[in-house]
């Protein structure tokens, strides 16, 4: 009986041995534990095409290898975003395009569009606004260039005021556009023009919105001769920034001394604008001064948001140019279309 016993206990002590060998040559062939149909890794999404933060992976799913095991791609880029605005050959607000309409180029190469809405959305709004002693004799026609601009935006637009001259101060915090028109009243221009300066706070403080769109108005003569930012500074973030920009040149065209000086504020802000995709305009007249900031808010509330993922994954830092194209619908010709120049790859994140 004690012998019996002795042998049962051998072969005992050999079953669990051998079972001890198959589990750990299991684990060598396979180190991830098996997970259940509920479950999915904390670097994938149950689709397998999305990041921790739900952007998108280059390439759709991740690469699957022998055994069930998957390679995560090391490197991920976001939606670039697009505002989009069309025009007609009378510089009329071209409306009610569609997705198929619109073709992207990046580098020279289609990008299949991922985003499209041409939706009436509010926008976060800054007000850049030269209280410089240039401005002298044409403040009045500022303020109501602003009055106007404000009267036709949306409802939910929220505005905040940055006013310049050799300094660039916060005047007013996001509010609605009747506060912030009241801010300007008591204004008396006076000192240099840190035009710089106060479109640099203007883009850093517009991103800070509560809206997913960002937009700068710019009323200024654009003579900057007060900077610690300069152009070379500013044009960079310009392009980095996403912000658009519309300028008003509240300028006095002509010969004389100051014709010079006029001439090259006029093509500051006309490079500032384009950068960004937005427009410069030089009204003459008091009445064309506010038929151009009604057009500018009509443009904000009618554009297109477009968006793409980029076949380039590389996150090199370098500039990507971008193109828009527009397929005219039957019996439209000659569309102009406006959108920012590009944007820069820098690294946006990395999946481990």
């Amino acid at each position: 009986m004690v012998r019996a016993n002795r042998i049962f206990i051998a072969l005992l002590a050999l079953f669990f041995y051998a079972a001890d060998v198959r589990i750990e040559q299991a684990a060598r062939q396979d180190p991830q534990p098996s997970k259940s149909a509920g479950q999915t890794s904390n670097s994938q999404s149950p689709s397998g095409s999305q990041s921790p933060g739900g952007s998108q992976l280059p390439g759709g799913a991740p690469e699957q290898k022998p055994g069930g095991q998957y390679q995560i791609p090391t490197q991920y880029t976001e939606l670039v975003s697009l505002t989009v605005t069309v025009t007609d050959s009378f510089n009329r607000l071209v409306m009610g395009l569609d997705r198929g309409n619109f073709e992207i180029y990046e580098d020279k190469v289609k990008q299949e569009i991922s985003f499209f809405s041409d939706a009436d959305e509010p926008v976060n709004l800054g007000i850049v606004f030269d209280v410089s002693g240039s401005m002298k004799g044409k403040l009045d026609r500022a303020r109501d260039a602003l009055k106007a601009f404000i009267q036709t935006s949306h409802n939910d637009d929220d505005f905040f005021l940055v006013g310049f001259n050799q300094r660039a101060n916060l005047l007013a915090e996001f509010t609605d556009g009747e506060a912030l028109a009241n801010k300007l009243t008591f204004v008396d221009p006076g000192g240099q023009t840190a035009l710089y300066d106060a479109t640099y706070l203007g883009i850093e403080k517009v991103k800070q919105g509560r809206h997913s769109r960002n937009a700068i108005l710019l009323i200024s003569d654009g003579q900057d001769n007060s900077l610690r930012y300069t152009y070379g500074e500013l044009r960079k973030l310009l392009r980095e920034s996403g912000v658009q920009i519309y300028c008003i040149g509240i300028v006095e065209m002509g010969g004389g001394a100051g014709g010079t000086l006029d001439m090259q504020g006029q093509a500051i802000l006309e490079e500032i604008a384009q950068t960004t995709g937005g427009k410069a305009f030089f009204p003459k007249s008091g009445a064309e001064l506010e038929e151009i900031t009604t057009r500018i808010a009509l443009e904000l509330r009618h554009q297109y948001s477009v968006g793409y993922m980029p076949t380039n994954v590389k996150q090199d830092g370098q500039w990507r140019k971008v193109k828009v194209n527009v397929i005219p619908p039957k019996g439209w010709s000659n569309l102009k279309v406006k959108h920012k120049e590009g944007y820069y790859a820098g690294a946006i994140g990395v999946i481990k």
